[in-house]
C-alpha cells in the first residue's frame, strides 16, 4: 500500500485525536471552545499543504486512488472544514456539554468526505459514505436539548438510512451482473460489451446507486429532508451538509458517469434533464413563502442540486468544469451566508427573516456578507454565482443543437433563477431596510469569525472577477473523465 498518498486522510485522523487529548487539560468550558480555533488552524495548514503536493498513485489494490480530481475535491473539503470549524467555535457557546466531542465528530466526517474522493471501487465508496453520513447523525441531532434538533436528527437517521439501503442494493445488482466493484474495471467491460450496457438487472443498479448519491445532492425525488434537517440542526452542521455533504454527491456521481459507467450515462441525459427540472421548480417554488432562513436555504440547495444535475445532463467536458465552478462559488456563498446566520440565530434565538432588521446598523460587516452571499447565490454579476450558472447554462445550450430538450431544460433554470430573486432579495430587503428592529445593539464577533467573513466576500468577488485559475484547476481536474460529448 502506497500510504504517502492517505497523508491528508492521516493528518486529519490525527487532528481529531489531538482535539480528544487537548480537551482532557481543558477544565473550563471556554477554553474548550477555543480547541476549535486551534483545529481550524490545523485544518488550514494542511489545506495549505494539499496545495504544495501533487501525488498520483492508487492505493488498496486500486479501491484508492489519488488523482487531480480526488486533490480537488480534497482540497474543497478541507478549505469547507476551516470554515466550519470557526463557525462552530463561534456557536459552540450555546453548548452546555461536549463541545470538543462537537469539533471531532466534525472531523471524522470530513475524513470520509476525503476518503469518498478517493474512492475507485464500491466498496470504499460505501465505507467513506457511511463514515460521513453515520457521524451526520449525531452532528444533526446534536443539540439534545431542543426537540427540532433531535426531530431532525430522526429524520435524517430515516432518510439516510433508506438512501444507504438504495446504495447497497444498486452495488449488489451491478456486481451480480458485471463481476466487479473496481470502477475502472467497470468502465472497461461497459466499453468493451455493448450487450451489458442494456442489462436491465444494471440499469436498476445504476437508478438505485443514483438514488443514493442523489440524496447527498438534495436532489428530487429524495430531497425532502433537507429543510427539516437544515432547520433543525445546529447551523454549523447545516453549513457542512450543505456544502461538504453536496460536494460529496458531486464528486462520486463524476466518478460513476465519468469513469466507471459512461457507457450507460450516455443515454441517461432524458432522466438527468427531468430530474434537474423538477428539482430546480421545487427547490424554487418551495421557498417562496419561507420565512426561517436555515429553512430557506434548505429549498435553495435543492435549487442548487438541480443547476448541478443541468451540468451532469450535458454529457461534455465544458459541463463537467461548470459543475467544479459552481461548487467552488457556492462554497463561499453558502457557507458566508451560514456563519451570519448563525451569528443572527444565537442572538435573536430564532433564524427568522424578522431577525436581521437592522443588521446593517448592528455590523456592517455581516450585512455585507449576507447580501454578497444572497446576490451570488440569485446569479447576478459580477459574483462567484452568475459565472457558475452561465458555464452550467453555456454547457447546456451546447447541447441543444443536437436535442432541442436541453432548450426547454434552459427555460425551466431561467425560470428558476427569476423566481430565487425573490426569496433572496427578501433577505437583503429586511438587512437594509426593515423597520422592525428595536434593538439596534452593535454585534461583536470574534476575529477569527471576522476574517473568515472577509474571505467568503473574497471569495465570491475573485471567483467572480477572475475565474482563470479555477477554471484552469477545474480542466485539469476534470480531463480524466471520459464524459462523452452530444456534438
Amino acid at each position: 500500500m502506497n500510504a504517502g498518498l492517505l497523508l491528508l486522510e492521516y493528518a486529519v485522523i490525527g487532528l481529531a485525536l489531538l482535539v480528544v487529548a487537548l480537551d482532557l487539560f481543558c477544565h473550563d468550558s471556554d477554553r474548550r471552545r477555543q480547541i476549535g480555533l486551534v483545529a481550524s488552524g490545523c485544518l488550514a495548514a494542511i489545506c495549505a499543504y494539499s496545495f504544495l503536493i501533487h501525488p498520483e498513485g492508487s492505493a488498496f489494490g486500486g479501491a484508492y486512488v489519488m488523482d487531480p480530481l480526488a486533490l480537488w475535491f480534497k482540497r474543497f473539503f478541507l478549505l469547507t472544514g476551516v470554515i466550519v470549524m470557526v463557525v462552530s467555535t463561534e456557536y459552540a457557546k450555546q453548548f452546555e456539554t461536549g463541545v470538543s466531542e462537537y469539533y471531532v465528530l466534525q472531523l471524522f466526517a470530513l475524513t470520509g468526505m476525503l476518503f469518498a474522493a478517493s474512492a475507485n471501487h464500491f466498496m470504499l465508496l460505501f465505507v467513506a459514505l457511511e463514515l460521513m453520513t453515520v457521524t451526520f447523525y449525531v452532528l444533526v441531532g446534536y443539540m439534545r436539548q431542543r426537540v427540532s434538533s433531535l426531530e431532525a436528527g430522526v429524520k435524517y437517521l430515516v432518510l439516510a438510512a433508506m438512501s444507504s439501503a438504495f446504495l447497497i442494493y444498486g452495488i449488489a445488482l451491478v456486481y451480480g451482473v458485471s463481476g466487479t466493484m473496481d470502477f475502472t474495471q467497470l468502465g472497461n467491460r461497459l466499453q468493451a460489451d455493448h450487450d451489458l450496457t442494456g442489462n436491465v438487472v444494471l440499469r436498476l443498479g445504476m437508478l438505485l446507486l443514483f438514488l443514493g448519491l442523489a440524496f447527498k445532492l438534495a436532489a428530487f425525488p429524495v430531497q425532502i429532508w433537507a429543510p427539516d434537517v437544515y432547520e433543525g440542526a445546529p447551523t454549523p452542521t447545516t453549513a457542512f451538509l450543505a456544502a461538504g455533504s453536496k460536494a460529496v454527491g458531486v464528486v462520486l456521481l463524476l466518478r460513476l458517469m465519468g469513469q466507471a459507467a459512461y457507457e450507460f450515462a450516455l443515454g441517461s441525459e432524458k432522466l438527468l434533464m427531468i430530474v434537474a427540472g423538477l428539482t430546480i421548480l421545487y427547490g424554487s417554488l418551495c421557498a417562496l413563502p419561507q420565512r426561517n432562513l436555515k429553512r430557506m436555504l434548505g429549498y435553495s440547495s435543492i435549487a442548487s442540486a438541480g443547476y448541478l444535475l443541468m451540468g451532469f445532463a450535458a454529457m461534455s467536458a465544458s459541463g463537467s468544469v461548470a459543475i467544479l465552478y459552481y461548487m467552488a462559488g457556492y462554497l463561499f456563498s453558502v457557507l458566508g451566508a451560514f456563519a451570519v446566520v448563525a451569528v443572527v440565530a444565537n442572538r435573536a434565538g430564532a433564524a427568522d427573516v424578522g431577525a436581521l432588521a437592522g443588521l446593517s446598523r448592528r455590523n456592517p460587516l455581516m450585512a455585507a456578507t449576507l447580501t454578497m452571499a444572497m446576490v451570488s447565490l440569485a446569479g447576478i454579476p459580477p459574483l462567484a454565482g452568475f459565472f457558475g450558472k452561465f458555464l452550467i447554462f453555456k454547457s447546456v445550450l451546447e447541447q441543444g443543437v443536437n436535442y432541442g430538450a436541453y432548450y426547454y431544460l434552459v427555460g425551466v433554470a431561467i425560470f428558476g433563477v427569476i423566481v430565487s430573486l425573490y426569496y433572496y432579495f427578501n433577505v437583503i430587503r429586511a438587512v437594509y431596510w426593515s423597520k422592525d428592529s428595536a434593538d439596534l445593539t452593535p454585534i461583536e464577533i470574534s476575529s477569527p469569525l471576522r476574517y473568515t467573513l472577509w474571505a467568503c466576500i473574497g471569495g465570491m468577488l475573485w471567483l467572480g472577477l477572475y475565474p482563470q485559475v479555477v477554471l484552469k484547476s477545474a480542466a485539469a481536474a476534470t480531463a480524466l473523465l471520459k464524459l462523452p460529448s452530444l456534438n
